[in-house]
Order: C-alpha cells, then sequence, then structure tokens
C-alpha cells in the first residue's frame, strides 16, 4: 500500500482561538501548578488551541538525544517534562496542542553544536555569520546572545532537524507540529564553502554576488522546500502523520528576506494551516495585511488560515478596545486567531487594565464570535 503524505484535511471553516506560550519571560514551565491553572483559565476563556514553544535557544524542554535541556528547567525541574503535561491537561478538557519550534533553524552562536560542526553555519559574503535579534547588539553582546543559521541543505542539519520534531511528536501525542518565521534561510546567507559547492554541483557556477539574484533565489528557497518535504515524509513515515502548522510574516517580506515561499508549501500540501503573523499596532495596517493577496490565494485552495495578533509583548500591551476590533476583523473575513503571547493576554504584559479585566473580556468576546465549535480532526 503506497505512504500518504498527506495527514486527512482539517475543515477550513474551523477557526483556531489560540495562543502561543513561552517560558520567556515567563515561569509557566516550571511549576506544575502554573501549568494546570493556566490551562483551566484558558479553556474557560473559550481557547481551543495551543501552541507551546518546545525549541528556543538551541535547547528543548525535556531531555533529547539532538539537543541540550533547557538550563533553567535542568536545574529546577528536570523531570516535570512541560510540554507533555502541558498536553495531557489541554487535551483532557477537548482542547488542541501544537507543539511550536520557535528558533527554527537558528542557533546561539556559542552552542555545542555549532561549535562541533561549524561547517553546518550558513554564511554571508564576506564571511561573517553572526546575527544579532531581539535587542543584541553585534560589536558588544557576549555569543550566547547571538545568532547563527543552520544549512537547511547540509544533511547533518536535516537529520538533526527532523529528529528533533519527531522526538517530540513520538513522546507527546500532540496534534501536530508548528514551525514560523524562523524555518529559513535568511537571504544574505549562503557563501559558505558548503552551499558554494553545491550549487557549483547543481548549477556548473559560483553563486552571484547579489543576494537577491532571483535564480539564486530560488534555488536556496528550493533547498527549505526539501526539508520540508523530508520531514513531511519522516513524519508520515513514522505513522504519526502528524498536521504542519506554518506560522510565517506577510508573504512577500517572509519570502524576500528569509526564502520562505508559503504559497508554493500551501499549494503543494506541504503544510496543513497558516497562521500568517499581522502584528500591525494600528487598525488601518492590521486591516490592510488581512487583504494581502497570498491570503486570499490560499483561503482559494481550501486551506485553513488564522491570524496571529499581538496581545502583549515586551512594552507593548493591546488595550481590550483594539485588541476585540482586530479580532471581529478577523472573524469578519473567516479567520481564526492565534495571540501572541500567553503573558500579554493577561499576564506579566496584561498592562495596566490588569489580568482580571482582559481574562472576562476576552471570554466574553471568544463566546460571542466563536460560540462552541467541534474540533476539525
Amino acid at each position: 500500500m503506497a505512504l500518504s503524505l498527506f495527514p486527512a484535511p482539517a475543515r477550513a471553516d474551523f477557526r483556531r482561538v489560540g495562543v502561543w506560550l513561552t517560558n520567556s519571560p515567563s515561569p509557566l514551565y516550571y511549576d506544575p501548578e502554573r501549568i494546570e491553572r493556566a490551562v483551566q483559565q484558558l479553556d474557560a476563556a473559550g481557547f481551543n488551541t495551543l501552541y507551546p514553544n518546545v525549541w528556543s535557544r538551541g535547547a528543548t524542554f525535556h531531555r533529547s538525544r539532538w539537543a541540550p535541556m533547557e538550563p533553567q528547567l535542568q536545574r529546577d525541574a528536570p523531570d516535570l517534562d512541560p510540554i507533555c503535561r502541558l498536553t495531557r491537561s489541554a487535551q483532557k478538557r477537548g482542547m488542541q496542542v501544537i507543539p511550536w519550534f520557535e528558533y527554527g533553524l537558528m542557533e546561539p552562536a556559542d552552542a555545542a553544536v555549532v561549535q562541533q560542526n561549524p561547517e553546518w553555519v550558513l554564511k554571508r559574503s564576506d564571511g561573517s555569520a553572526l546575527h544579532a535579534m531581539h535587542g543584541a547588539n553585534l560589536q558588544t553582546s557576549p555569543l550566547k546572545d547571538l545568532r547563527v543559521w543552520l544549512n537547511p541543505a547540509h544533511p547533518g542539519v536535516q537529520e538533526r532537524f527532523i529528529g528533533l520534531i519527531t522526538e517530540i511528536v513520538s513522546r507527546c501525542n500532540a496534534d501536530g507540529i508548528q514551525l514560523d518565521d524562523h524555518f529559513a534561510w535568511p537571504v544574505e546567507l549562503g557563501y559558505d564553502d558548503y552551499t558554494r559547492q553545491l550549487y557549483r554541483r547543481d548549477t556548473g557556477e559560483d553563486p552571484p554576488a547579489d543576494f537577491s539574484n532571483r535564480a539564486w533565489m530560488n534555488w536556496r528557497r528550493d533547498k527549505l522546500t526539501e526539508l520540508l518535504l523530508s520531514l513531511r515524509i519522516a513524519l508520515a513515515e513514522s505513522g504519526s502523520n502528524e498536521r504542519i502548522s506554518l506560522s510565517p510574516g506577510p508573504f512577500r517580506f517572509a519570502y524576500n528576506q528569509w526564502l520562505q515561499d508559503w504559497e508554493i508549501w500551501a499549494v503543494r500540501g506541504l503544510v496543513d494551516e497558516l497562521i500568517v503573523q499581522n502584528y500591525a499596532y494600528s487598525l488601518k495596517g492590521f486591516e490592510n495585511d488581512l487583504g494581502q493577496s497570498a491570503i486570499r490565494r490560499a483561503e482559494s485552495w481550501g486551506i485553513p488560515v488564522h491570524i496571529g495578533i499581538l496581545a502583549g509583548f515586551g512594552g507593548r500591551t493591546t488595550p481590550m478596545t483594539k485588541l476585540h476590533r482586530k479580532l471581529q476583523l478577523a472573524h469578519q473575513r473567516g479567520f481564526g486567531a492565534v495571540y501572541f503571547y500567553w503573558e500579554g493576554l493577561w499576564g506579566t504584559y496584561a498592562g495596566p487594565e490588569g489580568g482580571d479585566f482582559r481574562r472576562q473580556g476576552l471570554r466574553r468576546r471568544h463566546a460571542e464570535l466563536f460560540g462552541e465549535q467541534i474540533l476539525p480532526f
């Protein structure tokens, strides 16, 4: 019997009411009582899907053969297994849990896997590899706060990446896995020795000096797509047939900066749902981004589409009036909503409105807009 790479399709009319959960900056993952309380509150507020990060800053939240355990968890609660605990708690309430591989192909620059496998690292044309993200500074920040990108075309990177994902699938009986905007190939990278040799083998030419050359961009995009296809095959061969959720940024930015061609991935059936990040702060900007042509085309292919909405992060907390309006705009277009992120709902970044006010407000609005839904699969 032929192996099917594609799970049964989810209903396109089902609307996610979801949230991304992380360990930073949050005590959630280190205390079983906090995990249980969070799931109870989210269930009561009408959420049906949780996206906990399971791969972040080069570490996992369980004992892994592929990567170290997250340092604080290793120190404070190495046997807690927060992702599996959260999954069990949510599923018994009828919610779905889709672990989120937050950092994709990024690693801390001082990670052991980087030091041990320098040939796995993508580089710019000047030989540099370091990236400063999330407030880091290339000149002054320590290596642990800087990032490098592993090469999606390298067999060693492929094996490790797929191993990390199939490992969590087999452990926690989750409802799928999620990749985001960091499952990517930054457009200025690809001038390392390994990629140069691979490009010469495939084309007979050296990589163009202009990293925005379209043929060069498409070649690297295809290598990233091949890794996604390999992941799909590995999940099917494992017997799990896990669904793949993708959370990219707006299409033009995703492709031009990260070589994420999520239109091709969607039309080829390599992803099973899209949660398009729309973190525009203004209502006008948010509404404009809802109308991007790539989203309209994805809808026409029948793939479920939901919108990522900024609830609060750092110094930015979206007031409830604006959050309600964004939710309403997404709902009017037929989309579900996934909030970034847990602590911005009614936690650390609840702002001056306070957690109780925001929790009750979201509970009422979810009931009004989404009511009772049957899970899609």
